[in-house]
């Protein structure tokens, strides 16, 4: 049935309507990618090797790094292929196994950006009881946690996109791999798939969102008792970083999945999943660490042999 109608391989058009600018394309998406690699692995060595960042703050940031290196390594180096080559394809099995992970990494994030909320919430609102309520032992449950639901998520929605017949189409007009240009191009009834997109997006993308919204509200709240301006602004850089990639993220993400499915333009749509896939993986080390003393400081000491300031 949905196997025998499946075609062995997919082209993925991506940006074929802009040939005279795909070498150009290509530097751009080559740098970006290798922004991402190195301003990650940097945060990450400085999170495990700084005894003055090991908290449960850069815990989670640590494991925010490692989540946009592994889910731009998913479509980018295809990207970057694709842009040069003149087959632009992928096997069957190859577009299955990109789907999955990359939904993963990017339902994993969702509910890592609202865990990192509640660390923010627990630091301002409860400074006191930070440290016993943000235990070892806790950090580690939520951050599996946060794997774990981005991976079933993912587990669910790769199943019920290819079990959809596609009756030999094979042209993705999308530059990876992912469920609109899937459901765009099955000759089936996707109805089904828009209802678990749309449920499933209210757990995995809605309700983190409200925690994170609700955990603002609370932490804004606590600032404004703060009676000084410097404790105010001390109190809210902390939380600067994370608020500015949440609403970078979120804000591309959510539009990308949790909308009907007629409501799609995959031209559009493109230019919104870049953001979300590329832009903010790459943003994301320069986010946390331009205000960041403590990060700065262990980058120089790390990198440059420099003591901490």
């Amino acid at each position: 049935m949905a196997n025998e109608t499946a075609p062995t391989e997919f082209i993925i058009m991506g940006f074929s309507n802009l040939q005279q600018l795909q070498f150009l394309l290509f530097g751009i998406f080559l740098v970006a990618y290798l922004c991402t690699l190195v301003g990650n692995i940097s945060i990450i060595v400085i999170v495990c090797t700084e005894p003055q960042l090991r908290t449960p703050m850069y815990f989670f940031l640590g494991n925010l790094s490692f989540l946009d290196i592994c889910y731009t390594t998913t479509n980018i180096p295809q990207m970057l292929v694709h842009l040069l080559a003149e087959r632009k394809r992928i096997s069957y099995a190859g577009c299955v196994v990109q789907l999955y992970f990359f939904l993963s990494f990017v339902g994993t994030e969702c509910i890592l950006l609202a865990v990192m909320a509640y660390d923010r919430y627990v630091a301002i609102c409860k400074p006191l009881h930070y440290l016993v309520i943000m235990r070892k032992a806790l950090c580690l449950q939520l951050a599996g946690a946060s794997w774990a639901s981005g991976f079933l998520n993912s587990a669910v929605h790769t199943f019920f996109t290819f079990r959809l017949p596609f009756c030999g189409a094979n042209q993705i007009n999308y530059f990876f791999c992912d469920i609109p240009p899937l459901l765009k191009l099955s000759c089936g009834d996707t109805s089904l798939n828009e209802v678990i997109l749309l449920a499933v997006g209210v757990f995995i993308g809605w309700i983190p969102f409200l925690c994170i919204v609700l955990s603002y509200v609370y932490i804004v709240s606590t600032i404004l008792t703060i009676r000084s301006t410097e404790g105010r602004l001390k109190a809210f850089s902390t939380c600067a970083s994370h608020l500015t990639s949440v609403l970078l993220y979120y804000g591309s993400s959510i539009f990308t999945y949790v909308r009907p499915i007629s409501s799609y333009s995959l031209d559009n749509d493109r230019l919104i999943s870049l953001l979300y896939s590329i832009v903010t993986p790459t943003l994301n080390p320069l986010i946390y660490t331009l205000r960041n003393k403590d990060v700065t400081g262990a980058l120089r000491k790390v990198f440059m042999g420099k003591s901490c300031l």
